[in-house]
C-alpha cells in the first residue's frame, strides 16, 4: 500500500510509539496527556493510512501485529532523533547525575574502567557507571532493548555485518568506534610442562584447555581457526570471566587464551607464562557499539569521548609500564 507521506499527520506516529511502548491504551493516553478515545481515534486514522490493524486487544492491553513490530523501531528512532535535534537535552558534566550502563567483559573493564573513573572524578563527579556482564558476541539486541547504553568488546561478526550493510546502502541502526587493538595469547602456569619449550601446534592440540565463553558454549573463535586447519582441542572447563580463567590455569595444567594486555592486570602475572599461539590469529579489535538513537544526546557524547581517552591512556600505560599522567586523561582543550 502506497502511503502519501506529505499528508501524513506525524502526531499519529507519536501516538503509535507510545502505544507500542506501553502496550496499553490507557497508559499511553496518560503519558501523552490525551483521552483514551483520542488515542483510539489516532490509531484508527493510522490504520487507514497504513492498511494494517497495527494492534489488537489482548487481555487488559493490546498486542501488536507483525507490521507494527517491524515498523516501530524505525518510528522510535526517527522520533528520538528529531527530539534530540530540535530540543537537545543539556548535559553539564560538572553537575550531571546521569547513570550510564556499559556491557563488557571483565578483561575489558579492567582496562577501561580505572581510567573512566579518573575522568569522571575530575569532570563529572555525580554520575554513576554500571558495568553489566557481556554475555554475547552480538550485543545488538541488548542495545535495541535499551538494556545498556553501550557495549564494548570484540565483535568481529557484528562489525563485518554493519560494514556490509552500510556499503550496500541499507540503513544501519548501530554505530561503532574502535577503542584499541589487542592480541590473544596462550597462557599457562609458570612451571607447566610446556613452559620450557616453544609451543607447537601438536602440543597445543594435545593439551587440556579452559575456554572463556560468555554464552557458555564450549566452542569459540580459536576453535573455528583450528577447525579451518583440520585440527581441534579438548576443552574440559568453560568459565565466563577472564579473571577466573587466569586463576584456574595458574593452579592447574590447563591452557587458556587471554588478551595479552590483560595478563599484567590480573595480579598473578608472575605465576603465568605467555606464549604466542602456534597458528595465525587475527588481532583483537575492541570496539564500542551503540544504538544510533542514543548518539545525539550530549551525555552520550561525553561518555564516548571519556572511553576513547581512557582507552588511549590504557594503551600508553601498557607501552610505558607505569601510570599515565592525569593530564593525558583530560580533553585535548584542557591539556596545557
Amino acid at each position: 500500500m502506497n502511503v502519501n507521506f506529505r499528508t501524513l499527520d506525524l502526531n499519529l506516529l507519536r501516538v503509535f510509539d507510545e502505544v507500542m511502548a506501553e502496550r496499553n491504551l490507557t497508559r499511553a493516553a496518560r503519558n501523552l496527556a490525551l483521552t483514551q478515545p483520542a488515542v483510539s481515534n489516532a490509531l484508527r486514522r493510522l490504520r487507514e493510512v497504513l492498511g494494517d490493524e497495527l494492534v489488537k486487544r489482548s487481555g487488559a492491553g493490546v498486542e501488536p501485529t507483525p507490521r507494527a513490530l517491524a515498523l516501530w523501531p524505525t518510528v522510535r528512532d526517527a522520533l528520538l532523533q528529531l527530539q534530540h535535534t530540535l530540543a537537545p537535552s543539556e548535559f553539564d558534566a560538572a553537575v550531571a547525575d546521569t547513570t550510564f550502563v556499559l556491557a563488557m567483559a571483565d578483561a575489558t573493564a579492567a582496562e577501561l574502567i580505572p581510567g573512566l573513573v579518573q575522568i569522571a572524578q575530575a569532570e563529572a563527579p555525580a554520575i554513576s557507571v554500571r558495568v553489566v556482564p557481556l554475555t554475547t558476541r552480538d550485543p545488538r539486541q541488548l542495545l535495541e532493548n535499551e538494556e545498556a547504553d553501550m557495549a564494548v568488546g570484540y565483535f568481529p561478526a557484528v562489525l563485518a555485518s554493519l560494514t556490509a550493510r552500510g556499503q550496500s546502502g541499507v540503513a544501519v541502526p548501530f554505530e561503532a568506534q574502535r577503542l584499541y587493538v589487542g592480541q590473544y595469547v596462550c597462557v599457562m602456569r609458570r612451571d607447566h610442562p610446556l613452559a620450557e619449550k616453544p609451543l607447537t601446534l601438536d602440543d597445543y592440540c594435545a593439551a587440556r584447555h579452559l575456554l572463556v565463553s560468555f554464552s557458555g558454549r564450549p566452542y569459540g573463535f580459536i576453535d573455528q581457526t583450528l577447525a579451518a586447519l583440520g585440527r581441534e582441542r579438548r576443552i574440559v572447563v568453560t568459565v565466563n570471566q577472564f579473571f577466573t580463567a587466569g586463576r584456574v590455569v595458574a593452579n592447574s595444567d590447563l591452557l587458556t587464551v587471554l588478551p595479552r594486555h590483560f595478563v599484567s592486570v590480573t595480579g598473578i602475572d608472575s605465576q603465568l607464562v605467555l606464549r604466542d599461539l602456534p597458528f595465525d590469529q587475527p588481532l583483537v579489535h575492541v570496539d564500542a557499539v551503540w544504538h544510533r538513537r542514543a548518539q545525539h544526546g550530549h551525555a552520550h557524547e561525553w561518555l564516548r569521548d571519556a572511553l576513547v581517552r581512557s582507552a588511549a591512556a590504557a594503551f600508553a600505560r601498557s607501552l610505558l609500564g607505569h601510570p599515565v599522567p592525569e593530564a593525558a586523561l583530560m580533553p585535548p582543550d584542557l591539556q596545557g
